[in-house]
């Protein structure tokens, strides 16, 4: 490993993302790596701006991460250059190279009408998932181009097409949101298809998260009845002047290829499809919120994954297996005569006896409701003509498998390709180690959140695709370190913001295609507003503002906050479970901070035990309804009192004096008040369950006397179980650091090498390529269970970067100012070696171990710190470059 860092600063960017430029709104904030001759973070920089081609004013600027926009605000459409580099006490660096980026269309400054297809009212009494694509229509005249900016949204999900070729790569624009509030253009450099002459613009409308399928019980989108589509085409002329082309009352709409479309159920496109007659648009039949443009990289199509192997069943259909779990579509090259019909479906998982195609794990059924079956269900009919493809981008799969049927004569490995498809993030971590088990587990892991990013952090990628915020919260600390979350981040958390009830709880998923907020049921409302879920809107923030240094992050979630944690605190405060009404008719003075009077999901997916027969018990004596009302003050308590100590830390950072010394007081109350419910002077806690302990240590509840008992209970819980984890969806993250840090780390390596159910190593002896919902998700016998892409379990290669490579940010620290390498070896780990591309450089650690000595070389950024602890418990505190020792 070699520490490169360039002479000048270099990774100019914007908080904004973009196609292929980014697009930013009028204040965008500027970042880049510090150069290497860097000391401090706070060094003064030049930055030299040009704007539509004329030099501005050099500015002076101070630090190099998100640092406010220095001019005035840019206009709609205005092309930037950029430079930076920093102001020497003697005279002034190199330059860096420069960036370019171009302003969006302003929303006050867009002309375009939105058009709806004409026959949308009788299209939207269909069920959704049957509903066809519609095509908008209009050519214009045009003479020589120099320029051509297309900009472009829907309410649902459209492709625009300029003279047949396709503008941008974005998929599924304009994205996921909560389209009530927000809404998000795309905009495309579309010169080179633009000609001289008569010129034919084309958009491609379909349902998508605006009015089609959502869930696990595919309920329709409640966002708006009709599908509308805008977008103004700005043209440079060769003689300088200008042109704009825009949707309006001169459109037609048509039928065309795409005869159903859903982003759940599938796409059939039939190429033989007459095209319907050209109808007048409407004009403004809609209403939809101010457009802005979005802080995160879109969704693209990102690889290719070829296919493995194809069988054929007794039936007369094809497999297709890609070797792994993934979002994205099939991509077909070779359709067949004209009149062929090829039909699809996708899925994760065969049956064992049949190597069929079976989807039934993700079906879904409440008590009393018809079963919902899942389906992902593509068709193509060919039209004959050569170099004909079907890609359907008007829906996205979950799958490894697939089944097609119609294609015999001609259908090979060569002409299937699975198209992956999700947020096109950047990456920023790597590990790797002596061990290729956590190899394997850290590849799986990273595939799986891979497949949960599509525009919103889902939970999986099959049977529901929701935003859930238990499922982020959990998973983001370790998104933080393999990806650049930063933009993809604050995008969500605007719909979480969108979503909040005006009670302040926060919606379990968001955006909430469901409109709880304003459509509520008795079901609905009563399993809102849960511990562990909600405080995703405290959580992801401060984890944005610690790994990016991003304080207006904290400053744009500050109400939202705020009015989480004080319906929490409010609930605490005015109901109580019944278990404690039946103690005491009147609340116990501690009582008033404990949060056990609402619903919470608790510590879900603890593993089940088992009866002698192998059939899972139920976890408390009622069966599913008895979980429903059973006490989980214990979680709810605990996460007020996380939540509520990390707004007191928000407070500080924004300045807000009187509230920092509230919410800090409250904390303090809160964990004193959790101590005095939950943990007794031995250090058992009043459920005693793995989770608890884990919990008490994780998040500083406990009293640093009582330490090192509950550490060793939580040891002792791990070993009855024969050294398994019975941790569920809130606390397995955090399980094995929690080992680690209290001197049982010969425990959590057996806990992450166990084989048996339930374990990690166990889902990979299995076969999978994504973290499974529930442990056993391919049992024994080679059934499935539940979803096979369900990315929170895999949290746990955080602890891969953090203890197994020794890499973590100092307590403190914002933006990776400093931070401690201070590796955990074990016998079944020789070496590891990974990176971090942190806000001001790369952090690369490498050691290995060799004679009883642990042989460390660390690569430090410009601007940051390191502090190196050894085996014996000696540190060294180092400064920017590479340092190299070994001690015992």
């Amino acid at each position: 490993m070699t520490l490169n860092t360039p002479d000048t600063p270099y990774e100019l960017a914007i908080d904004f993302g973009g196609d292929r430029f980014p697009v930013s709104g009028s204040r965008p904030r500027l970042s880049w790596k510090p150069p290497r001759s860097a000391a401090a973070p706070n060094e003064e920089y030049e930055l030299q701006i040009h704007i539509n081609g004329q030099p501005e004013h050099i500015a002076l600027v101070v630090g190099h991460l998100l640092v406010d926009w220095p001019m005035r605000p840019l206009h709609s459409g205005e092309q930037v250059r950029w430079r930076v580099r920093p102001r020497a006490a003697a005279e002034a660096s190199a330059w860096s190279t420069w960036h370019a980026f171009e302003a969006g269309l302003r929303d006050a400054d867009w002309t375009a009408s939105w058009i709806t297809p004409a026959d949308d009212p009788q299209i939207a009494q269909l069920p959704p998932g049957t509903r066809p694509a519609r095509t908008l229509r209009a050519t214009f005249d045009t003479p020589g181009v120099v320029r051509a900016r297309l900009y472009a949204t829907a309410l649902g999900v459209y492709e625009a097409f300029v003279n047949g070729e396709r503008a941008g790569t974005t998929e599924l624009a304009p994205g996921s949101t909560s389209y009530d509030r927000t809404l998000y253009a795309q905009a495309a450099d579309v010169t080179t298809s633009t000609r001289p002459g008569t010129n034919t613009l084309e958009i491609v409308l379909s349902d998508g998260w605006y009015r089609g399928q959502v869930g696990a019980f595919r309920k329709p989108a409640g966002w708006g009845e009709l599908r509308a589509a805008r977008l103004e085409l700005h043209l440079e002329l060769a003689d300088g002047t200008s042109q704009i082309v825009r949707t309006d009352e001169h459109w037609t709409s048509a039928a065309g290829a795409v005869t159903r479309a859903d982003l759940m159920d599938g796409q059939i496109t039939d190429f033989l499809a007459a095209r319907g007659p050209a109808l007048p648009v409407l004009v403004d039949a809609v209403t939809a919120p101010p457009i802005d443009w979005s802080q995160a990289p879109p969704v693209r199509h990102i690889e290719d994954l070829p296919c493995r192997a194809l069988s054929r069943l007794q039936s007369g259909a094809w497999i297709a297996d890609f070797g792994q779990n993934a979002s994205g579509w099939l991509r077909l090259t070779d359709l067949g005569p004209a009149g062929t019909r090829t039909v699809i479906d996708h899925g994760e998982h065969l049956d064992p006896a049949t190597g069929d195609l079976t989807t039934a794990h993700l079906d879904c059924q409440r008590p009393g409701d018809p079963v919902t079956v899942f389906v992902q269900h593509d068709e193509v009919t060919s039209s004959g003509a050569e170099g004909e493809t079907f890609e359907p981008r008007h829906t996205v799969h979950g799958f490894r498998y697939a089944r097609l049927e119609g294609g015999d004569a001609w259908l090979n490995t060569s002409s299937l390709t699975m198209r992956v498809v999700h947020t096109d993030l950047r990456p920023t971590g790597t590990f790797a180690c002596a061990n290729e088990d956590l190899n394997r587990l850290y590849d799986v892991a990273c595939w799986s959140f891979r497949g949960n990013a599509v525009d919103v952090p889902t939970d999986c990628p099959t049977r529901e695709r929701i935003g859930w915020t238990g499922d982020y919260q959990v998973f983001a600390p370790t998104a933080a370190r393999l990806y650049d979350i930063h933009g993809f981040s604050r995008k969500w958390l605007r719909s979480v913001r969108d979503d909040q009830l005006d009670d302040g709880r926060i919606a379990n998923f968001s955006p909430d295609g469901r409109r709880i907020k304003l459509h509520t049921d008795a079901r609905l409302d009563s399993m809102t507003g849960s511990a562990g879920w909600g405080d995703a809107i405290v959580l992801v923030p401060w984890l944005l503002y610690e790994t990016y240094g991003d304080r207006q992050v904290l400053a744009e979630n500050w109400d939202a906050m705020v009015r989480w944690v004080d319906f929490a605190l409010t609930t605490a405060r005015t109901a109580r479970h019944p278990s404690r009404v039946t103690r005491s008719a009147e609340p116990l003075p501690h009582e008033e901070f404990i949060w056990d009077g609402s619903f919470h999901w608790g510590e879900w997916g603890e593993p089940r035990a088992r009866a002698a027969d192998g059939s899972p018990i139920e976890p408390v004596e009622d069966g599913p309804d008895g979980w429903m009302s059973a006490d989980k003050g214990e979680v709810g308590t605990a996460f007020l009192y996380r939540s509520t100590a990390t707004l007191a830390a928000v407070s500080d950072v924004l300045g807000r004096v009187d509230e920092t010394a509230r919410y800090a007081h409250l904390a303090e109350r809160i964990g004193d008040a959790w101590r005095t419910e939950f943990l007794d002077d031995t250090g058992r806690t009043t459920v005693d369950t793995q989770a608890s302990y884990v919990r008490a240590l994780s998040l500083g509840l406990v009293p640093e006397k009582l330490r090192d008992a509950v550490a060793a209970r939580l040891a002792a819980l791990i070993r009855e179980a024969g050294t398994h984890l019975a941790t569920g969806f809130l606390s397995t993250a955090d399980l094995l650091p929690a080992l680690a840090d209290t001197g049982h780390t010969d425990l959590a390596y057996e806990v992450l090498l166990q084989r048996t159910s339930p374990s990690w190593l166990g889902m990979l002896d299995r076969g999978a390529t994504t973290i499974w919902e529930e442990w056993d998700g391919i049992d024994v016998n080679g059934d499935a269970h539940a979803s096979l892409n369900h990315y929170s379990k895999g949290a746990v290669i955080g602890f891969l970067h953090t203890h197994t490579l020794g890499l973590r940010q100092a307590e403190g620290s914002v933006a990776w100012e400093r931070f401690v390498v201070a590796p955990v070896p074990h016998p079944s780990v020789g070496w590891a070696r990974g990176t971090f591309d942190s806000p001001r450089g790369t952090i690369a650690v490498e050691w290995h171990t060799e004679d009883g000595e642990l042989h460390l070389t660390v690569d430090v950024p410009p601007t940051a710190i390191a502090t190196l602890v050894f085996p014996d418990g000696k540190e060294l505190t180092v400064g920017p470059g590479r340092f190299t020792a070994r001690r015992g």
